[in-house]
């Protein structure tokens, strides 16, 4: 009981640590500027200014286009992403070949390879190539994820094989196997993954800062930097509500997906 009680208050105390600057964003876009700098302390407002402060952070930035940009982003990475690591996933899973343990072990090296480690030869690759200032630039270095890779490599573990005997003796190719059985029965693993991708490539600022320079092309965190300086200067208030809009989209995509996410983590772990 003790022990039950403890693990609570911590998860609870890491809960609300987590959570205090997200509510302090969201509480500082609805205040006026001279509430923002008050030395009292108060989540609530007195005047309300989320209106203006929205209003300001939708019409008088490329927030819009920001927004755009970061879906269609997003959307081409965790495509090719699934199109690349599903069949190495399932290669590596549940094919027998020389080397396949050596294989697996690169791709766990890889997860150990911090992604700005990359960002130089990268860098010169795509000017090479003349893909910098372009979709290309932030979409392909990101196209192959050695953690897509293991995740879906966990989850292919635990589908019986004899399902895939069943598909090779109906006449399907091993391809045919991946896309019509594998993924089709991975769908919490991709939906989990889809998360994982999707809020890591939004929230991406790094990259992007070292890859395009045009307004037009900059998604949500770089678009955020560029209306702080260009736009708002020193008024916080509709920074703090760009930033709520930029957050808003994974928060409720996290909590429409919530269950499938957990299946998706746990299942390979399980035998």
């Amino acid at each position: 009981m003790t022990g039950s009680i403890l693990r609570h208050a911590a998860l609870l105390t890491t809960a609300a640590i987590a959570l205090v600057p997200f509510i302090w964003m969201v509480s500082l876009s609805f205040k006026s500027p001279n509430e923002i700098f008050d030395s009292a302390f108060s989540l609530l407002p007195h005047q309300w200014n989320a209106a203006e402060n929205y209003g300001k952070a939708w019409t008088q930035s490329s927030l819009p286009r920001f927004m755009v940009n970061g879906v269609i982003i997003c959307s081409a990475i965790l495509l090719l992403q699934i199109f690349f690591c599903a069949p190495a996933a399932y290669v590596l899973a549940k094919l027998r070949f020389k080397g396949q343990e050596l294989f697996f072990g690169l791709v766990l090296l890889a997860l150990l390879i911090p992604s700005q480690v990359l960002a130089l030869p990268l860098f010169i690759l795509c000017h090479r190539l003349g893909l910098l200032n372009t979709y290309a630039a932030l979409i392909l270095p990101f196209a192959v994820s050695p953690f897509g890779i293991f995740l879906f490599r966990q989850f292919f573990k635990t589908i019986p094989d004899d399902i895939i005997h069943a598909a090779r003796l109906d006449g399907l190719s091993e391809l045919g196997i991946v896309w019509r059985i594998m993924v089709p029965m991975a769908v919490p693993a991709a939906i989990a993954f889809s998360i994982f991708s999707v809020v890591s490539h939004w929230n991406d600022l790094f990259w992007p800062l070292i890859a395009v320079n045009s307004e037009a092309l900059m998604p949500p965190p770089l678009g955020i930097v560029a209306f702080r300086n260009e736009e708002i200067g020193t008024d916080f208030g509709p920074l703090m509500a760009t930033a709520t809009l930029v957050v808003a989209p994974l928060v409720i995509a996290f909590l429409a997906a919530q269950r499938w996410f957990i299946e998706g983590l746990t299942h390979g772990a399980v035998k």
